[in-house]
């Protein structure tokens, strides 16, 4: 055996693992992009008052997403102590899924009153009430959705990633038919409009959760961790550490998407041009940070599982080799963004159509920044998701804070209004803040050891 043999199995572990991780993400973003195409059909309106209701909804879902990714590390470091364990695993999943619960209930009545939200942070009255009709369909799509991001980050921490991809594959063309059919009134359904999108959405959240549960269930190797077996029964002390690792993780999730949400709001005060092409921008940004996204979560569990087993030199060859990748696709995608903005965009916006013109063109000037911010947005997506494996989450909320809102809000909110740069400033502010928080996460890894965050 060579010197290399350990990175190249490693190497080979995590790209196997985030392969499936990746296109997984990659079909969630087109199940939430579909919408925005749909009601692009309807016109600049509808999809503007769609993107302030969608934003409002990715705030909570994400801080959702982030208290349940708990189950991921926690999971993976109980395989590599364990391998073969399964009441322990067991009791994280019912534990996080308890957790998801109690955080969806309140959330779902704030939720209801999305139109009142929105005219109190000073949306004009006919987005806000088109946002609120559609975030009455929309809403229940949260406890459904975390309950698969659940049972997904179970399956990834066995390292069997692949289903959940199934799974999400199968609901883009059932997300797609509902829209089409509830939104224009179709197949005989009545023209439910900004609602029926909504719904659309939630019943195909219900889908992802059913149809991966109904997997588990009956798949041989996922059987055996009986995950039905005693789930309202009382564990209060796994229960406990879901929390304690997962709310730092919905924070540090919470204050990114925020941001990006605030940025929104923001360009719903310069004008409607500017709000429905940073909307059309953000999806083509989100879609290409699925990529860094699944690095990091497939990072999560290989750091975690070496975590778990005291093998601090395979912590430290993951951690590097997921950084090393995701910071190369980086460079690739900046180039794309770079070169092709209007291909891009004209997914999105009839470009033919002059009424369209100006937001296209704010778009496309949207899309230059984000490709100087591809590099960064991949270090701090992949250096929070290292240091998860680490079972680090409170010191890497509290650089998320600083990064995203204390320089990239600070920093946006100047440029745009005093500074007179509107929309780009705007969006030069959110490139500035994740420089900052990536600086900031990549040193706390490299200082690892430094900082004690291995045990001796």
């Amino acid at each position: 055996m060579t010197s290399q043999t350990p990175w190249r199995v490693e190497a080979r572990a995590l790209i196997l693992l985030a392969l499936p991780m990746i296109a997984g993400n990659i079909a969630w973003s087109a199940i939430a992009a579909s919408d925005l195409l749909l009601l692009g059909r309807r016109g600049a309106e509808s999809v503007a008052a769609g993107a302030l209701a969608i934003n409002l909804f990715h705030a909570f879902l994400i801080f959702g997403m982030g208290l349940v990714t708990a189950a991921s590390p926690l999971i993976a470091s109980e395989r590599g102590r364990r391998r073969h364990s399964v009441r322990d695993v067991r009791r994280t999943v019912h534990q996080t899924l308890r957790a998801a619960l109690f955080f969806v209930i309140p959330t779902w009545v704030l939720l209801w009153q999305c139109e009142a939200i929105m005219r109190a942070l000073g949306q004009q009255p006919d987005l806000a009430r088109g946002a609120g009709e559609l975030m009455r369909g929309l809403q229940w799509a949260l406890l459904p959705f975390l309950g698969f991001t659940t049972l997904r980050n179970f399956i990834a921490a066995l390292e069997r990633p692949v289903w959940g991809l199934f799974i999400m594959l199968a609901a883009i063309p059932i997300n797609i038919a509902a829209g089409w059919a509830l939104i224009f009134g179709h197949l005989g359904l009545p023209a439910l409009g900004l609602f029926g999108a909504g719904l659309a959405s939630s019943l195909s959240s219900s889908f992802l959760f059913l149809g991966l549960l109904a997997v588990i269930l009956i798949d041989r190797r996922f059987r055996r961790y009986r995950l039905m077996g005693r789930f309202w029964s009382r564990d209060r002390e796994r229960h406990r550490q879901v929390w304690a690792l997962g709310l730092p993780i919905a924070v540090t999730l919470g204050f990114e998407t925020t941001v990006f949400n605030a940025s929104a709001f923001l360009m719903g005060l310069i004008g409607r041009d500017s709000l429905a092409a940073h909307a059309v921008a953000i999806q083509i940004a989100a879609l290409v940070f699925m990529v860094p996204m699944g690095i990091g979560q497939a990072a999560t569990v290989r750091v975690g599982i070496a975590y778990g087993r005291a093998d601090w030199a395979g912590v430290g060859r993951a951690g590097w080799l997921a950084l090393g990748i995701g910071t190369g696709f980086a460079c690739c995608a900046a180039a794309l963004l770079i070169r092709a903005p209007r291909l891009l965009v004209s997914a999105f916006l009839d470009l033919s159509d002059p009424a369209n013109a100006r937001t296209a063109a704010l778009a496309v000037s949207f899309l230059a920044v984000a490709a100087l911010f591809q590099l960064a947005d991949a270090a701090q997506a992949v250096g929070a998701g290292v240091l998860r494996g680490v079972q680090d989450t409170r010191v890497p909320m509290i650089f998320a804070l600083i990064g995203y809102w204390v320089v990239g809000i600070g920093v946006g909110t100047l440029l745009a209004f005093p500074g007179g740069m509107a929309g780009v400033g705007i969006w030069l502010g959110l490139a500035s803040g994740l420089s900052a928080a990536a600086l900031l996460l990549v040193a706390r890894w490299s200082l690892r050891d430094r900082l004690r965050l291995l045990p001796a």
